[in-house]
């Protein structure tokens, strides 16, 4: 076969070609490097939706941010935030008082006549013994003398249940474990040092019980109801009802509450009993000022913290000779020069950002816009809180004697600076204002970079569509550059084979003139 024959042989494989066999030229370099020039574009995409996923990221961090300050102005715009009262008792030996918003201020006496308590019934006398020598645990049959099998209907205050079990293979563990897991109100126990069981309701108060029927083998029950049963419990097995006993107090004229639970609310004020027997104190309600006063703390703090974090990042710098690494750049860089590129690569994505500056300068205004409609404190500087120097952009500072002077004087006031609804944004509270505020733009931020939250698979935010429109054209230059690949591919063939046919010639002319 000539050398031409070969050629065409070879370069009409798809899947195998001999590079440069004619002409002596590395035409897989050469392509490479062709390829090379017609993927700059598709790496400018690639970069472009590195540069709009950053963005998208950054955003949603500033959103996040500013959902934890929405929050916390959501809170501070409810008057439940500045009505917070303090309760306390004078004998907490005998109960512990907590206040809730409604309670009305002053003091009341409190008397604890008896406490809450549940049914229980436990061995008379130590029982025989439940385990053998070696530890073992004993058969009914063995522990009690028993034969055969016995049965009883236990009931309590959810429901009730007959057992049956057979002496033989049973054992006391059985009988405990089967009572707690019918779920009837009731637990039991057994002692295995003092070999006793005990027998006890779930819950406290007069709807607890204890119910035994149909113990036809006085196993925990007899008839006298005298512990003369195999578990010596003072049970009556007719149907007699053990009830738990309901809590008794009285608060301030109010005689004769009872509760089947030992924390009880009375009058907004949440008591704890601890001790029964006519236990005697007074309960003593207040504003708790202390509250009200960490809540706009930690509110101002929150604000300069917010303010402080998207001031940096519309502020950051842009480094627009560093654009996002291609995976061919990676390959040539090490982890620490990666690192720090990409750092100047995704910095200042987001500087002078119309949406996050608008939120901070809305929020600033709101902050210090007077308050209008009210004789009383009418704007955060009354409360001792100010603007701090130009350098920190906004941010606010306390005085804290000021503050707490301001809430001990005129609660209702603070509270109305913070909390007042209205349709006029001069005469809605602060708080109010802020959270109208951060509301509108953090809808605005997920309108533009969606929400990593979201439970929906596609993403229809601006830049997300964006990315996708850009997927679609990388798609659509890969094609492109497919085609452009198969037609060098084809030209640097078509060269082959030309240069092999004319070496074919003139090897044919070579012989031709040296026969003569």
């Amino acid at each position: 076969m000539s050398s031409n024959n070969i050629l065409s042989a070879l370069t009409s494989s798809s899947t195998i070609r001999m590079s440069g066999l004619a002409t002596g030229i590395d035409t897989d370099a050469v392509i490479k490097q062709l390829m090379q020039a017609n993927k700059v574009k598709v790496y400018k995409l690639q970069q472009n939706k590195q540069i709009l996923k950053w963005q998208q990221e950054d955003y949603r961090e500033a959103n996040n941010i500013l959902r934890s300050l929405k929050d916390i102005a959501f809170t501070m715009k409810l008057q439940s935030t500045f009505l917070a009262k303090t309760a306390s008792s004078s004998n907490e030996t005998a109960f512990l008082a907590v206040s809730q918003s409604n309670a009305p201020n002053g003091t009341f006496s409190v008397t604890v006549n008896q406490l809450a308590d549940g049914a229980s019934k436990g061995s008379q006398a130590a029982l025989p013994d439940a385990k053998n020598l070696d530890g073992t645990y004993k058969t009914l049959a063995d522990q009690f003398s028993l034969t055969g099998s016995i049965s009883f209907t236990l009931e309590g205050s959810n429901s009730s249940k007959t057992f049956n079990f057979d002496t033989s293979s049973a054992n006391i563990g059985s009988i405990v474990s089967e009572i707690n897991a019918a779920n009837l109100g009731l637990s039991a126990s057994y002692d295995y040092s003092l070999n006793r069981f005990i027998l006890n309701t779930t819950s406290t108060g007069s709807s607890a019980k204890i119910v035994v029927t149909g113990d036809d083998s006085n196993f925990l029950s007899s008839s006298a109801g005298d512990g003369s049963n195999n578990l010596n419990l003072m049970l009556k097995g007719d149907g007699t009802v053990y009830n738990g006993n309901d809590a008794m107090l009285d608060f301030g004229d109010m005689q004769n509450i009872t509760s089947s639970s030992n924390t009880v609310t009375v009058n907004g004020v949440t008591l704890q009993l601890k001790q029964g027997g006519g236990s005697i104190g007074t309960v003593t309600v207040a504003p708790n000022s202390e509250a009200v006063f960490n809540s706009i703390k930690d509110f101002v703090n929150n604000y300069n913290d917010a303010i402080d974090k998207i001031n940096k990042k519309v502020a950051e710098r842009r480094y627009t000779d560093y654009p996002p690494l291609i995976d061919e750049q990676k390959n040539a860089m090490g982890e620490e020069e990666i690192k720090k590129w990409e750092s100047l690569a995704r910095s200042g994505l987001l500087r002078n950002d119309m949406l996050l500056r608008g939120i901070v300068n809305k929020m600033r205004t709101s902050m210090h816009t007077s308050f209008a409609g009210t004789t009383g404190a009418n704007n955060l500087s009354a409360l001792g809180i100010t603007t701090g120097s130009y350098v920190e952009k906004g941010k606010l500072q306390i005085n804290e004697t000021k503050l707490k002077e301001a809430i001990q004087k005129d609660p209702t006031g603070v509270m109305d600076l913070f909390t007042r609804a209205s349709d006029n944004s001069n005469e809605k509270g602060i708080a109010a204002r802020i959270y109208d505020d951060l509301n509108s733009t953090i809808t605005l931020i997920a309108s533009k970079a969606g929400n990593e939250y979201s439970l929906s698979s596609v993403d229809n935010s601006v830049i997300g569509r964006r990315m996708t429109e850009i997927d679609s054209e990388i798609e659509s230059w890969h094609d492109r550059l497919d085609r452009v690949e198969s037609r060098y591919i084809a030209q640097f063939t078509a060269l082959e084979k030309a240069i092999g046919t004319l070496n074919s010639q003139s090897s044919w002319l070579a012989q031709m003139l040296g026969s003569k």
